[in-house]
């Protein structure tokens, strides 16, 4: 709506002490045909659009009218005015920057905040000084992202703990629903959702409560829904059973075999020796998945207890031992070691003795034939 043209009044009276007149003729404004209304364009905002405050029903003999926060009249919150004489706009002590007053009384809020969140007075006053006063109602909300779901846990134990998973930030006048396996909630005892329905709380998990779980938020202007969740619900883990190609065997021969058999997928294998994890030699190979363990060629160090764990994230469980015997030719190795040993004793002595004896018969040869004795013929009577 255009103002009204027409001379402007000869008097000029400053807008404030219109806007003081108007107040005070504000406890007694008399009835007219038609009722002056204000229409929020939208209502329920989102934040950061454009918001209308229309004006309906202006009377022609109009002098002004001036918008206000609040929903009385109050110089302090006085967002702008507008003078029809003078076609001039001024603004107040609550202009943001954001407002702009159109001729026709409507108040354009662009970009609004929930700081907007509010009443808007509009005081209109008439040539006779007479004034007429509507409220109108502005909300604004945000407009919400897309919602994350958060849980206390992220890989629960089954049977053991209770999740607590979260959908998104908090906000004012925010709903919220829940679906698990793109299904609403079913009923029963070990799913509770908080009284806000942000929170939802799964007691004592189990491998069926994995999900997916999806969450929606919705407020006045807006929905949105997070991306599926999936709950890693760890299940305890079943004793392995393990298995040897041949438990007893002869040093050097091979290979043997051990096989780590678990019931569950989804687990790991390490491996132990003598109660400690076990350190690979390098006759010793692992299969892939580390449930096949091969030992070739088989050494008496290999003898002992193995086990064989699996496990996940929060559980494990260890195979009962088996027992590697390696069997070796200890004693027939023992006697080759002493017969060596009593061959080589038995040939010093021998060389010691020849010595011995070359040494006796080298001193016996120097003292033979004996000397005989000077003088002195056989024993007898001489011969005459």
């Amino acid at each position: 709506m255009e103002p009204p043209s027409g001379p402007a009044s000869r008097r000029h009276v400053p807008w404030s002490r219109l806007l003081l007149a108007g107040s005070l003729l504000n406890f007694w404004t008399p009835p007219t045909a038609t009722q002056l209304t204000v229409e929020t364009v939208t209502p329920l905002a989102a934040e950061g659009s454009d918001v209308l405050l229309l004006a309906h029903n202006m009377t022609k003999n109009t002098l002004g009218y001036a918008w206000q926060r609040g929903e009385r009249v109050d110089n302090a919150q006085l967002i702008a005015s507008y003078r029809v004489d003078t076609n001039a706009t001024t603004n107040g002590p609550a202009y943001s920057g954001r407002e702009t007053l159109y001729p026709n009384g409507t108040l354009l809020i662009r970009n609004v905040t929930q700081r907007d969140t509010g009443s808007y007075t509009l005081l209109v006053t008439k040539n006779d000084l007479q004034t007429e006063i509507q409220t109108g109602h502005l909300h604004v909300h945000p407009v919400l992202p897309t919602p994350v779901i958060t849980s206390n846990n992220s890989n629960p134990r089954e049977h053991e703990d209770t999740v607590v998973l979260t959908c998104g930030a908090e906000t004012q006048n925010t709903s919220y629903m829940w679906w698990i396996n793109s299904q609403s909630l079913p009923k029963g005892t070990r799913l509770e959702l908080s009284e806000d329905k942000r929170t939802l709380t799964v007691v004592a998990v189990t491998r069926n409560d994995t999900g997916p779980y999806v969450c929606e938020a919705r407020n006045p202007v807006s929905v949105s829904r997070s991306d599926p969740f999936t709950l890693d619900v760890l299940s305890p883990v079943a004793k392995p059973s393990l298995q040897a190609s041949n438990a007893t065997v002869t040093e050097h021969e091979g290979p043997v075999i051990l096989t780590c058999l678990a019931d569950e997928t989804g687990v790991s294998i390490r491996w132990f020796f003598k109660g400690q994890s076990l350190l690979l030699a390098q006759r010793m190979t692992l299969s892939s998945d580390k449930s096949t363990l091969t030992i070739d060629p088989v050494s008496r160090e290999d003898t002992g207890d193995y086990q064989c764990e699996a496990f996940n994230r929060g559980n494990s469980s260890r195979s009962d031992p088996l027992r590697l015997r390696v069997t070796w030719r200890e004693n027939s190795r023992a006697l080759g070691v002493g017969a060596i040993t009593g061959i080589v004793i038995g040939v010093l002595l021998v060389l010691t003795l020849l010595a011995v004896l070359g040494h006796l018969i080298f001193l016996h040869r120097g003292n033979w034939p004996p000397a005989s004795t000077s003088g002195r013929g056989p024993s007898g009577s001489s011969v005459s």
